[in-house]
């Protein structure tokens, strides 16, 4: 079942210049880049950022070379741009642990770095256990689909910003019960020993609740892939591209986020596209659309479905800043 989409030598091929892509540059930021605590600039934001979409999109090109026609590729890109779309409230409700927190800006790369990594090893067990149950249980697909409608509608609904209240997450509590911790920060240190005994500090809590966090939006992302692509290669490589640049794109885009809030409502449309795109495939849905139309078979080409999502997403953006939100209502959220 792995790697469904390709075959034998391009296979490999595909999967060890994705690893060795991954690998280095994880090596290459933590051991070069980053020795020492310093805060992200905006400007090194935006090139990192740059460079992220420039991988990614140099990597649906191999795809679409070394792959069995451009379906791959417009796959691959498809779940990469929700993926990202996606990545904008995981943003924000990173920021709200952050703040909430009080952690200083020179260590948000190193929480953002280590929560990265552990998303790239969570991501990897949902996405192939997903593919698993998908394989011996078809109509899961249909569950997603179902769920993705529901959560576009939810999303829709949502008016204001949301609110986060850490001391009541059970992950939190959890966490206080199982590991001792230290009030002190040490100097952006996860754990400390005092008194020959080691504590941890807050910000090995902060790293626990934004892993939990990006568990819970991977309930959405990952669901929405298998929407629109059921090869977990495909799926697992364009989420963590996507994944991979999070970081630089917080830093980019933490102090702008209002400016851009009708983003939310056309993720939500997206969510709801993707949703009914798959139901669409249920066979008694067939059947009705078939005797209403007169059509054997009603299919969306991956070809428009990228079309759409690309265009709900940049109307969003465009639409956010023709209409910019009311001063007062941005105040009244502060």
């Amino acid at each position: 079942m792995l790697l469904t989409l390709f075959s034998g030598e391009n296979e490999g091929l595909l999967f060890g210049v994705f690893g060795v892509i991954i690998i280095l540059f994880l090596l290459v930021d933590l051991g070069f880049f980053h020795k020492a605590h310093q805060k992200v600039t905006q400007r090194e934001a935006l090139l990192q950022s740059l460079f992220w979409v420039a991988v990614s999109v140099c990597y649906g090109m191999v795809i679409y070379f070394y792959g069995e026609g451009p379906t791959a590729s417009f796959e691959f890109f498809s779940a990469y741009v929700t993926e990202k779309a996606l990545s904008i409230d995981n943003i924000f409700v990173i920021l709200l642990i952050l703040r909430y927190f009080n952690v200083k800006e020179e260590y948000y790369h190193n929480i953002l770095f280590w929560g990265i990594l552990g998303a790239i090893v969570f991501r990897a067990i949902f996405i192939f256990v997903g593919a698993f149950l998908i394989a011996q249980f078809h109509w899961i697909l249909y569950i997603f689909g179902a769920f993705l409608i529901y959560s576009g509608v939810k999303i829709f609904s949502e008016e204001g910003d949301m609110e986060i209240e850490p001391e009541k997450n059970p992950v939190m509590k959890w966490a206080k019960k199982i590991f001792p911790f230290t009030t002190n920060t040490a100097d952006g240190k996860f754990w400390v020993k005092e008194n020959g005994k080691r504590l941890f500090t807050p910000l090995f809590l902060v790293i626990i609740l934004i892993e939990s966090t990006d568990l819970i939006f991977a309930v959405d992302s990952i669901p929405a892939a298998f929407a629109i692509s059921q090869n977990e290669f495909v799926i697992y490589t364009s989420n963590i591209f996507a994944v991979m640049g999070l970081r630089a794109m917080f830093f980019l885009l933490a102090n702008v986020l209002d400016k851009f809030y009708l983003l939310q409502k056309g993720l939500s449309v997206v969510l709801i596209f993707i949703g009914a795109k798959m139901m669409l495939e249920m066979e008694i849905l067939q059947d009705a659309l078939g005797t209403i139309f007169g059509v054997e078979h009603i299919t969306i080409p991956i070809f428009l479905s990228f079309g759409v999502i690309i265009f709900l997403l940049f109307a969003s953006i465009v639409l956010s800043l023709i209409f910019p939100k009311k001063p007062e209502l941005v105040e009244s959220e502060h």
